[in-house]
């Protein structure tokens, strides 16, 4: 009954719903509009739709159109109605049908209730008549609801019926208008039918028309190419038969050519031989005079250094004397070089006689030779210019005074200088001194020298010719009366001698010397090491000579040098300084860096600031303790280092009037530049010299016959020479600078460098065939070239040869000489092109060229063509015989056909190497001698393309993926080819550009062969590549395709651009559609021809790569037959551990670096004082130096943890700075039939590699929209250590570095978890900041972790929430949790320690309680303990004392424990009565809420010092409320035992020891039953005569008798000591198992009060455990 009442309640709310939901749906009526009521009646009665089919085709009006289709709209809308009218009729039904079945349910539970009230009404059961009551009348108001709603519902259902039958009414006026727009319609598809059966006839007919086309234009094609083949094979027969005709003739040339060069080697070895000799003569020639010119250079160094000693000699004397040295010698000096100049002008003017003789002698012969007819008679009155050259010898030579010209004034010679007649001097000069190279060479450069000295002579002494060797002169004494007779030298006074000198006297120096030298040895001293002394330069200088090239005045100039210990054992080094003459311009900075271990180096640093434009050397000396050293140093000013690239220029033969021009290069190695001109050899040119008369008249002060001596040696050494050295001997020439130089640099003057200033141009009276270009002067700058063009144009026939100087302006580059060599030939018939040019030519590819013939002859000459032997084969002129006409040209025609054989038949015409055939042709005149010969040039070159590999074999390919191969298209040609690969499969494609192209020449292309197979099968075709000129070239492939058992939905996908750290998922599907083996209606999985793949469940495995962002859910599977499985892969792009590994590297050491340079800055300060400017930034540089080269390997030794704040600043920074990055992987997924729950344990499915899948995936990763601002980007949240119950608080920022606003989301934390979000933020502007609040509130000790992620549109970003929830934990030292005070004298006390440890990381706070004196304990009410079993106690808290006072004490009781520290704890036991059982239990409170530890304290109390232990226990641990008196005891002990009655009565307690004797094994002897009883002695602080406690035991024989054994059983016991008592039993021989065995002992204690004992023993066997 109360069920049903339980069902009645649920369903009344059922009731008041649906009677809710029930609506009146009258409203749908209006829906149907009366037009379409109106149009239905007017279509139902118009005649129009009875009108014949004729009507209906016609074409509808716009009108008619509209009408339909609002008709149409309106059938739809009554059918609609209809329909849901229905469905709402059917449903009111139901619901009506329910309503009937509830009322009569309730109906029944009224009668039942009506029969369960009549019988609890007799029962007289109140309480139930109320309930049913109730039920009653509930029952009767939900009736009387279910009567309404059934009445409710009859009405909605009536009016839905009605209404339902207006609508079918109005589909009947429809039907009709229904029925005509369906036969509409009908026709309408018809309609579309006819057309497009009309359409596809015509396309039926356009495509036949179509193929008849192609048909016909292929049948053309056919056609035009057997045409185009005849003609080409009959152009390739007339071709075969030209070349076996020019093959005939083409041998006789080539052989006829090959003797010809073999005449030609021969004269060219012998013209080599000839040379050779020339070059030998020429060295040993060359290596006599250097001999030579060492004597004399050794030679005048001895003269040097006697006059040297002379001049010294003579100073010293001098200074003896009291004179003045210096003017002394200045005077001296002055006097020889006008000596010297003397002798000089005498001896030029000689040398000068001489070279007129000779140069008019030769003229004479010339003139002699050209013109053997008598000279005309000349006009008597007019001197020739021979006659006026020969008077003016004569006058010379007679010492008269001639007039000069005045670009040459002249100097006469003294009285001595007369010679005899003309004739006797001309015989003389003719015998003596004939005209050899070196006068011809040289005779410019001697008349040179005259006019100079001519001009110095005329500065430096003043008169006529006739005092310049006499007394009279104009020269004056610097002081005045210094050249007089009577002038005598100067005194010094005795007064003033006996004045010491300013450097002291020479004892004093003698004494200074000595004490320098004792100073220095005793700095200096040897290096001995192992027995060896070192000798040598101490320190080695790198580099070894200082060398500041090409200085400018006024800047300053830096190096450093690095001196390295190379001594044995530790040195020092020391600056001594530079040398005197260096000190203005040179600072050396040098630091002593102390001693110096061998191997070790220190730095100097040497500045240069020149100040004057002039070389300087010199030394920079260092003081090591082995010795000094000093370091080589020289300062050179710019200098030109001027060179040509040739010497002689051969320009070989030409023909009389062509014209050949070839190139000469000047080049400037040097730092100065300077101004030049090309000249002939014959001419001179005068050029400015900006040398003042002091630096000219210098020349001429060296002391002795220098420079006499040298013009002699010189024109000694050129005579000796003779015939065999020529103006052009270039190493001669070099040799001469080379030493020259030397001279100059020891201070010898050189006249030939510095003399030959001033030159006179003669006019060039004839035409030159050689000729210079336009640029053959101007400015030439340093470290250039200048190109200089050479033109030889002959005129007339045979061998010209021209030499050419270049001279410069500044004085001390040395002139340079080149030769030019060139043949003009003339002959009548000549080639304009003598090198005929087929560029590059390919191997059986015919080429033409004309070659024109020219003839100055007057007369036809007939010419015969010539190839040569070797060629002949190859090389065709047509016609090979033919006549050129007067004054004109004729043309012959080459045809050049090269064969592979032309590298075998050439022979030395073609070069293998470079592939350069040079084809001598010869053309034969008529009448002639000598023939006419031209070259062809030509570069031979294959036409081969190679393809590599030579075969390609694709292996296996699925039909879902395509294989790309590279392959390489080399063009062995020197030519660029055309290319394609034509006839391609299907399955294959070649790019780029579909195969075709271009190859350079020798260029090697990559091309990709991708291929992709359509089925599964064996593939093997060739790809055939053809070049422009139709050839093939083909390439073999093989493949394998395979028809996969399973497959994928996406073999690629492209992930959205995603953010660091963020992640973005596909789905993708693995399909198994393989169903059937039936192969003949669909393809059926399969490796190649082999069988087909069985049809059942398929594994796949995805193998990822290495350390890659993907990750792909689930990485194995099996998918059934029709299935198929879902894959997940998802994609987080990450930063490199490495890269940030190395970006925090950085970091590390750009702040270790600062921190040094700060520390640096601060020692620089200090160190201002005491150093100067330049110094103090030295020993800058090298700190930091120094700082950046030892700091980064400390910094790198640091291991830098994932969690570490370096390597997370290192992440963030890397974020912030991220600019993209992308990434294509390609990850195979393999595939094997079975179920992978089906193997057995580890056993791998067996995988073929064949049936692989690869899915690739595209993945972008770009920088985050939105980045840690706060603790430097940091995304790990990390509140440390929080105790439970507390909560901590971190702030985060966050920016939007993105360019637009962001909406912001937030996943939701776990809300039974210790994180909570604060103040979530909906939206965040663009590069704007928001602070985000979270809480950390642990409640347990426990390490919480969660992530929260920032969601918006551009990607999201997750923090990683870190937390450790710290419980207050601590251990105790107490083992056991129990403290055991042992055995007390009463009313005495004992301290125990014990300590407590604080494992966790945070302070804590304690507090100590005991049971005893806890409020919680006295308030529990509960049964006493005697009255409860054991197995209920569970308080700990016992005996206390009578006093009231605590029994145990605990210091200290409250205080913090920090972390990791431990407290000491005092436990005080004070009992004040004896008692066993004194117990208490103490808490250990952290916090005030949580206890952590139980420690039960534990003690026993006697009156007296000594105390028994073990047994089995005979009382409970409660004392009894009343105190026995002794003699109750002893009552209850029994009878007294015998002896001598004592004066107290002496109490015997019990010990009752049980001893089990396990025995498993009847035949098996086992170990005896033990027991042990404790014997101890009580330290007291009482005053006792018994310092012991002695112990004996009775009865031990009966013991023993029956199986018990007692060691010991007497004995005594120090204080604070106990001694065991070992009990042991084995069963004697007549014991009976069934009753156990009871004997007694008493054990008698004696301290300062004697105790007894009773031991009672049961011993018995027991058989098992």
């Amino acid at each position: 009954m109360e069920e049903d009442d339980k069902k009645l309640l649920d369903d009344k709310p059922l009731m008041e719903d649906d009677t809710e939901e029930l609506e009146d749906p009258e409203v749908v009526l209006d829906c149907v509009p009366r037009e379409a009521e109106q149009k239905a009646g007017l279509g139902s009665s118009c005649p129009g739709i009875e009108q014949s089919k004729d009507k209906q085709k016609q074409r509808l009006t716009a009108q008619e159109k509209m009408q339909a289709s609002l008709l149409r709209r309106d059938l739809s809308h009554v059918d609609q109605l209809h329909e849901e009218k229905d469905l709402f009729i059917q449903k009111t039904r139901g619901d009506l049908r329910a309503c009937r079945r509830r009322m009569e349910l309730l109906v029944k539970q009224q009668e039942s209730v009506a029969a369960e009230m009549a019988a609890e009404r007799a029962a007289n059961n109140m309480a139930a008549m109320g309930r049913l009551e109730a039920a009653s009348q509930r029952l009767c108001s939900e009736l009387k609801n279910e009567w309404d709603l059934q009445a409710r519902m009859m009405a909605v259902l009536q009016q839905s019926e009605s209404t339902l039958w207006q609508i079918e009414v109005q589909e009947g006026q429809l039907e009709d208008a229904r029925k005509s727009a369906q036969e509409e319609a009908a026709a309408a598809r018809r309609g579309l039918q006819e057309r497009a059966a009309r359409q596809l006839d015509r396309e039926m007919g356009a495509s036949e028309k179509a193929e008849r086309n192609r048909l016909l234009r292929a049948r053309r094609c056919m056609h035009l190419q057997k045409e185009l083949g005849l003609r080409q094979q009959k152009l390739v027969e007339e071709a075969q038969k030209n070349h076996r005709k020019a093959l005939k003739f083409l041998k006789a040339s080539l052989g006829r050519i090959r003797e010809q060069e073999q005449k030609e080697e021969l004269e060219a070895r012998e013209h080599m031989r000839r040379r050779m000799d020339a070059v030998l003569a020429l060295k040993n020639s060359i290596s006599a005079n250097r001999e030579t010119l060492r004597k004399f250079q050794a030679w005048s160094q001895s003269k040097t250094e006697l006059a040297e000693q002379q001049a010294q000699a003579e100073k010293k004397a001098i200074l003896a004397q009291g004179g003045d040295a210096f003017k002394h010698l200045c005077h001296q000096r002055r006097r020889q070089e006008l000596e010297a100049q003397n002798r000089a002008f005498e001896k030029e003017q000689k040398r000068r006689k001489q070279e007129i003789v000779s140069r008019l002698l030769k003229e004479e012969a010339v003139e002699d030779r050209r013109r053997p007819r008598p000279e005309p008679p000349r006009p008597t009155g007019q001197r020739s210019l021979r006659d006026q050259t020969w008077s003016y010898v004569a006058t010379v030579c007679d010492g008269q005074s001639t007039e000069a010209p005045p670009c040459c004034p002249l100097v006469s010679g003294g009285p001595g200088s007369t010679g005899p007649c003309l004739p006797a001097k001309i015989s003389t000069t003719e015998s003596a001194l004939a005209p050899g190279p070196f006068l011809l060479e040289n005779r410019s450069r001697f008349y040179q020298s005259s006019l100079l000295l001519t001009a110095i002579s005329s500065e430096s002494v003043q008169g006529d010719g006739s005092s310049l060797g006499g007394q009279d002169t104009l020269a004056w004494p610097e002081i005045p009366g210094l050249w007089k007779e009577d002038y005598k030298p100067f005194q010094v006074s005795k007064d003033d001698v006996d004045q010491k000198p300013v450097g002291g006297t020479k004892m004093d120096k003698d004494i200074l010397a000595r004490t320098m030298q004792r100073l220095r040895s005793g700095v200096i001293h040897k290096q001995v090491a192992s027995g060896r002394e070192f000798r040598g330069c101490p320190f080695n200088s790198k580099p070894k000579f200082i060398h500041f090239k090409d200085f400018d005045v006024g800047k300053v100039y830096k190096k450093k040098i690095t001196l390295i210990n190379a001594t044995y054992t530790i040195n020092y080094c020391k600056l001594v300084g530079v040398d005197e003459g260096l000190q203005d311009f040179i600072h050396v900075d040098f630091d002593p860096p102390g001693p110096l271990s061998a191997g070790m180096s220190c730095e100097v640093l040497v500045t240069f600031k020149p100040m004057i434009n002039k070389d300087l050397e010199g030394n920079v000396s260092f003081l090591a303790q082995t010795g000094g050293f000093s370091v080589p140093l020289k300062c050179s000013t710019k200098k030109c280092s001027l060179s040509l690239d040739k010497e002689l220029i051969d320009f070989g033969s030409y023909t009389v009037g062509e014209t050949a021009i070839r190139t000469i290069t000047l080049t400037n190695t040097g730092g100065l530049g300077t101004k030049f001109r090309f000249l002939l050899a014959s001419e001179t040119c005068e050029m400015d010299t900006s040398q003042s008369a002091l630096k000219l008249s210098s020349i001429f002060t060296y002391e002795d016959k220098g420079f006499y001596d040298k013009f002699t040696t010189s024109f000694s050494e050129h005579q000796m020479e003779g015939n065999e050295s020529s103006p052009t001997d270039v190493p001669s020439q070099k040799e001469s600078g080379k030493l020259d130089v030397k001279e100059q640099e020891e201070g010898h003057p050189i006249e030939g460098m510095t003399l030959t200033t001033i030159m006179t141009i003669p006019p060039n009276e004839e035409q030159m065939e050689f000729s210079l270009g336009e640029t053959t002067e101007g400015d030439i700058g340093p470290f250039s070239s200048i190109k200089v063009p050479v033109i030889f144009t002959p005129i007339v026939p045979g061998t010209v040869q021209n030499s050419f100087k270049v001279v410069f302006k500044n004085q001390q580059c040395p002139t340079l000489y080149f030769k030019v060599i060139g043949v003009a030939i003339d002959v009548p018939v000549w080639v304009p092109k003598p090198n005929v040019d087929l560029k590059i030519c390919m191997y059986d590819r015919l080429y033409q060229d004309s070659i024109l013939v020219h003839t100055r002859s007057k007369a036809a000459l007939r010419l015969k063509f010539e190839v040569c032997k070797e060629l002949r084969g190859h090389m065709e002129l047509l016609p090979e015989t033919g006549y050129i006409q007067a004054l004109s040209s004729y043309s012959v025609q080459l045809k050049f056909l090269p064969r592979h054989s032309l590298p075998e038949d050439a022979g030395k015409y073609f070069d293998k190497e470079t592939r350069v055939l040079e084809a001598p042709m010869t053309i034969w005149v008529a009448d002639q001698i000598k023939p006419l010969g031209f070259t062809v040039h030509a570069v031979v070159t294959t036409s081969d393309l190679e393809l590599s590999p030579a075969g390609l074999d694709f292996g296996y390919c699925t039909i879902y993926e395509a294989i790309r191969t590279q392959i390489s298209l080399c063009n062995h040609s020197l030519l660029p080819q055309e290319f394609g690969f034509v006839g391609l499969p299907k399955f294959v494609d070649i790019q780029p550009n579909d195969g075709f192209g271009t190859i350079l020449p020798l260029e090697t292309l990559q091309l990709d062969v991708i291929f992709q197979p359509t089925k599964a099968k064996e593939y093997n075709f060739e790809l055939i590549c053809k070049s422009e000129i139709n050839r093939c070239f083909k390439l073999a492939c093989r493949a394998v395709g395979v028809h996969p058992p399973l497959e994928l939905s996406h073999y690629q996908i492209k992930f959205a651009a995603t953010s660091l750290y963020d992640t973005s998922v596909a789905t993708l599907y693995v399909i198994n559609s393989h169903l059937s083996m039936n192969s003949l209606t669909h393809s059926v999985p399969r490796i190649g021809s082999e069988d087909a793949f069985p049809v059942g469940p398929t594994s796949f495995e995805f193998l990822l790569p290495p350390d890659s962002p993907i990750t792909i859910s689930p990485l194995v599977g099996t998918v059934w037959p029709g299935k198929r499985c879902l894959v997940r892969v998802a994609f987080r792009p990450v930063l490199p551990s490495e890269l940030i590994h190395q970006e925090a590297f950085q970091a590390l050491s750009r702040k270790a670096e600062i921190k040094s340079s700060q520390k640096e800055t601060v020692t620089q300060r200090k160190d201002q004082r005491r150093s100067s400017f330049s110094m103090l930034r030295l020993q800058n540089q090298d700190r930091l130096l120094q700082a950046s080269a030892s700091q980064p390997p400390e910094v790198q030794k640091k291991d830098l943890a994932s969690s570490s704040q370096e390597y997370q600043s290192a992440q963030a920074s890397l974020t912030r700075s991220f600019q993209g990055k992308f990434d294509k992987f390609v990850v195979p997924c393999v595939v094997a039939s079975g179920d992978t729950k089906d193997r057995k344990g580890t056993e791998p499915l067996s995988f073929s590699p064949h049936n692989t899948l690869y899915l690739e995936l595209w993945c972008p990763a770009v920088a985050p929209s939105i980045v840690v601002t706060s603790d430097k980007g940091k995304t790990i949240i990390n509140f440390g250590d929080i105790a439970a119950g507390h909560r901590g608080i971190k702030k985060v920022s966050i920016q939007n570095i993105s360019p637009e606003d962001l909406d912001l989301e937030y996943s939701v934390l776990n809300p039974d978890g210790p994180f909570v979000l604060l103040n979530p933020t909906i939206r965040l502007p663009s590069g704007e900041t928001q602070v985000l609040d979270l809480s950390f509130s642990p409640r347990e000790s426990v390490l919480a972790q969660e992530t929260l992620d920032i969601i918006t549109k551009k990607g999201t970003l997750s923090l990683a929430l870190m937390g450790t929830g710290v419980a207050s934990t601590i251990t105790c030292s107490i083992e056991g949790d129990v403290l055991n005070m042992g055995y007390v004298i009463a009313r005495e006390s004992v301290s125990l320690g014990f300590k407590l440890q604080n494992n966790s990381l945070l302070p804590i706070k304690f507090s100590m309680q005991l049971d005893s004196l806890s409020s919680r304990s006295r308030d529990q009410h509960l049964l006493p303990q005697f009255l409860a079993s054991p197995d209920q106690r569970t308080e700990v808290v016992g005996t206390q004392n009578y006093s009231g006072q605590s029994v145990f004490s605990v210091v200290p009781v409250e205080g913090i424990m920090e972390p990791g520290k431990a407290q000491d704890f005092t436990v005080t036991f004070s009992p004040d009565h004896e008692s066993l059982y004194f117990s208490d239990l103490l808490q250990v409170v952290l916090f005030e809420k949580k206890v952590s530890h139980h420690i039960l304290l534990k003690g026993a109390a006697r009156e007296h010092m000594m105390f028994v232990e073990g047994g089995d226990p005979l009382d409970v641990p409660v004392e009894s409320l009343t105190v026995i008196p002794a003699f109750d005891l002893e009552h209850r002990e029994g009878e007294p035992p015998p002896g001598p009655p004592s004066p107290e009565a002496e109490e015997l307690k019990p010990i009752l020891v049980t001893l089990d004797y396990v025995q498993l094994d009847p035949d098996t002897q086992a170990p005896p039953a033990t027991r042990e009883l404790q014997v101890g002695c009580i330290r007291t602080t009482q005053l006792s005569a018994k310092k012991t406690v002695e112990f004996s035991m009775d009865n031990i024989a009966a013991l023993q008798h029956k199986g018990f054994t007692i060691e010991p059983s007497k004995g005594s016991v120090e204080r604070g000591q106990t001694k065991t008592i070992s009990i042991s039993w084995t069963p004697p021989i007549d014991f009976d198992p069934d009753h156990p065995l009871m004997a007694s002992a008493l054990l008698q204690l004696r301290g300062d009060v004697k105790e007894t004992y009773k031991v009672l023993f049961v011993a018995q066997v027991v058989t098992g455990p």
